[in-house]
Parts: structure tokens; C-alpha cells; sequence
């Protein structure tokens, strides 16, 4: 599609007459933000109302994951290695960031594989890896701890924390809270689930969706054929990246996810445990199973009772109906996960509507 063409079907968009108004939700975190930063959610026709869903990673982990973190590092000394995002996201009592700037060494990393080589390098350190994503990054994980099983590296483990997205969209709309009449679906996520895995949504829940990717064209032309779904009542999903996203997915990630990896529940911030939405690492790789390796006494989950990132995960409110936003929470001083992440729903609407 060519500049021209774009701007032809961005006004066709502007101004398209709903026939009546309609609330879509994009699943995945990166949508969230291309929506905002291409300026597209700014040309929606009156009455099209876009949800955000709960597809940003570090946004959706519980507290007490990062407690357990915390708690792994105190009793027995390692060196937490995590993606940036997670530093700042408070826990119970702390935070990462906090703790870092006691002395303790947590260590950024911009792969599993940079922890490895931690690991590799300082033999007599053990090296925890917070292994935070979703099915995207999940692959990349499962061949880090191949490689540190084929090398032998005994002081590497990761704190498993990973999630399945198909699982929490199926969830949300079991609990039935918000009225959804059709689905962005995330086009990487779906290049390595294939498209298959959202057949749910037209067959359990007659909702129709669209697969796209990021840019403003695909922002544009997935949004215009969602509300011609809807608006024809044909409940299907359509695939409009098929450059990337096949019907199976991609099966060798899928192979690298099955051969380490097995389903289990796993608890979401504001939506509480989902059945077959987490990841555990197989027994026979217990050794690299932080949890396992390393057990602790748990301390008492606490939520911040005045942030409400766990409600607007669910679609139920905007970031701007919660009380602390903009003010007390900021992307420099976050009070909930929601403002933290790039990917957060809270972090984009301060970033582009404050």
C-alpha cells in the first residue's frame, strides 16, 4: 500500500457511518501503542470504542511472582537477571529497582541468552533469569536452557513466569464484564500459534476478529474489515498478515515451547488464575527450575488497593477513570505494572493523550 492508498482508506475510515456503535478490543500490548503513536485510534468513526486487552506481559504478572524473586535472591544470594521493564514494577513491599539501588546485584539483560553468559562466566554465581513474555519470547527461552543443558552451565535456572494469550482472551469473555463484538488479534504472537489457536472466538463465542500487524496500514485495514464483520455478521477469523502468520503456526518454536516446557494455571494481575494459560518446566529439567532449586517461604501477597491496572486489564475502565493516574502514577514514579511497561495501557495513554 503506497502513501496515497493510505490516506484513501484513512479517510474512508474517518468517515465511515457506523450503523450502530461497536466495541472492539486489541489483545496484544504493541497494538496498544501503534494505535496511539500512528495517531489511527484519532481518525475512529463516531461510536467505535477500542478496548485494550491484557497483552502486555510485565502488566499482567501477579505480585507474587516478583516476591518470590525477591525472596529467592534474600535467602539464598543469586543474581536476578531480568528484562528492563521489570525493574520498576513494584511488588508486595519493593521493588527491583529499589533493591538495586541498595547494592544488590540485578543485572538488565536484552536476552535469556546475555544471562547465560553470566552464568557461564561467573561459575561459583547462581543466575536466576526472570522469564517473563508471552508466546513470542517464550521460544527464545526454551532454547537458552537447551543450550545451558548441551553446556553443562549448573548455576543458570529461570523463575518461570511465562504465559499462553489465548487462554486469558477466552477467560475474559467467560466472565462476560464488557460487551466485546469483535477482536484485534496480535499478528506476531499468532505467527507462532498460528491462526487456528483463536478459532474459539467465532466457534465457542460467535465473535469475529481480524489478525494484523503494526503498521498504519494494517492498523487501518484491520480496523476498516472488523467493522465490516461485524456490521455483515460474518463470525470468522480473517488473516491479514498471511505473509507471516500461517493456519498451524510456526511449528519448530512450538516444538523448541513443547519439548522444554508443560501447560499449567497461572495467575493474571486482575483476572486471577486461568487454566492453561501458564508454562512449567518440565521435571526432567527441575535443576533449572528456580522455584524448585531454590524454595522459600512466601510472604503475603498485597495488592495496592487504589491502582486499578487490574480492571482496566479487564476492559472495564480507561486509564484515566483511575484515580491515581497522571498524578501520584507516572512512567517516572509508576504505582501499578499498567504504567510501567512501553506496552502498558497506562504508560500510552500519558505518553499520547496527557
Amino acid at each position: 500500500m503506497n502513501k496515497d492508498q493510505l490516506i484513501k482508506y484513512s479517510e474512508i475510515l474517518k468517515n465511515y457511518k457506523l450503523e450502530r456503535p461497536m466495541n472492539i478490543m486489541e489483545v496484544c500490548g504493541t497494538h496498544t501503542v501503534a494505535f496511539f503513536h500512528t495517531g489511527v485510534k484519532d481518525i475512529f468513526p463516531e461510536g467505535l470504542n477500542l478496548i485494550d486487552g491484557p497483552g502486555c506481559p510485565v502488566c499482567v504478572t501477579a505480585n507474587g511472582y516478583l516476591d518470590r524473586a525477591i525472596e529467592i535472591q534474600k535467602e539464598h544470594g543469586v543474581v536476578l537477571a531480568t528484562f528492563g521493564d521489570m525493574i520498576k514494577v513494584p511488588a508486595s513491599y519493593t521493588s527491583l529497582q529499589k533493591l538495586k539501588s541498595e547494592g544488590v546485584r540485578i543485572e538488565i539483560v536484552y536476552s535469556p541468552m546475555d544471562a547465560l553468559e553470566i552464568a557461564k562466566k561467573e561459575k561459583d554465581t547462581e543466575v536466576v533469569f526472570l522469564s517473563v513474555g508471552f508466546e513470542t519470547t517464550i521460544p527464545t527461552e526454551a532454547v537458552t536452557l537447551k543450550k545451558a543443558v548441551e553446556d553443562n552451565v549448573n548455576n543458570f535456572s529461570i523463575l518461570t513466569g511465562n504465559k499462553l494469550t489465548p487462554p486469558a482472551v477466552d477467560t475474559l469473555l467467560a466472565l462476560g464484564e464488557v460487551k466485546i463484538d469483535g477482536f484485534i488479534l496480535p499478528g506476531h504472537v499468532s505467527i507462532i500459534t498460528g491462526s487456528d489457536s483463536w478459532q474459539f472466538l467465532p466457534g465457542k463465542y460467535n465473535k469475529p476478529a481480524v489478525i494484523s500487524g503494526f503498521e498504519p496500514k494494517d492498523l487501518v485495514m484491520g480496523t476498516l474489515r472488523l467493522i465490516q464483520l461485524i456490521e455483515k455478521r460474518e463470525i470468522e477469523i480473517d488473516n491479514l498478515y498471511k505473509e507471516l502468520v500461517t493456519e498451524e503456526g510456526n511449528r519448530l518454536a512450538q516444538g523448541f515451547i513443547d519439548e522444554l516446557f508443560d501447560v499449567t494455571d497461572a495467575k493474571w494481575r486482575g483476572i486471577g488464575i486461568i487454566p492453561g494459560s501458564g508454562l512449567k518446566l518440565k521435571d526432567k529439567y527441575s535443576l533449572y527450575d528456580a522455584e524448585k532449586k531454590f524454595p522459600v517461604k512466601m510472604p503475603e501477597e498485597v495488592e495496592n488497593k487504589n491502582c486499578r491496572c487490574g480492571e482496566i486489564l479487564r476492559g472495564l475502565i480507561t486509564p484515566p477513570e483511575c484515580p491515581l493516574f497522571g498524578t501520584v502514577c507516572t512512567p517516572r514514579e509508576p504505582v501499578g505494572a499498567c504504567m510501567v511497561s512501553f506496552e502498558g495501557s497506562c504508560s500510552a495513554y500519558y505518553k499520547y493523550r496527557k
